[in-house]
């Protein structure tokens, strides 16, 4: 089966904050993409990008992503506190064919997770 997700984005309150914790988190750059009013960060793989703008608000509530923790969660749960984000799920098995799990908060507030083999 293809992957669904074409593009997200993520709201983001403070964007050089936000910027630093993707790319602790992620180990990569952002590009970054400046607009009249708009302020873009395009994480890496080009599928998503943080963003900040009057009608973005971060939330806990809605829309659930899950990024990619292989090939292990527990050196992501260490990054996701070390950049300023707050796990609010430990590493959990959801099934030996899924693998693992980790929910958590980033810089912003924002609801996010991780899921690896691992």
């Amino acid at each position: 089966m293809k992957a669904n997700i074409k593009w997200y984005e993520i709201p983001v309150n403070d964007f050089e904050r936000a910027r630093r914790f993707y790319e602790v988190l992620l180990q990569d750059q952002l590009t970054v993409v400046d607009l009249d009013n708009l302020k873009m960060g395009i994480l890496p793989g080009g599928q998503g990008m943080i963003t900040k703008n009057e009608n973005y608000k971060p939330s806990q509530e809605g829309v659930l992503i899950y990024f990619d923790g292989n090939p292990s969660l527990d050196e992501v749960e260490t990054r996701i506190a070390n950049a300023g984000g707050n796990v609010l799920q430990p590493k959990k098995k959801i099934s030996d064919e899924m693998g693992y799990m980790c929910l958590f908060t980033d810089s912003e507030g924002n609801r996010l997770a991780v899921m690896s083999q691992a």
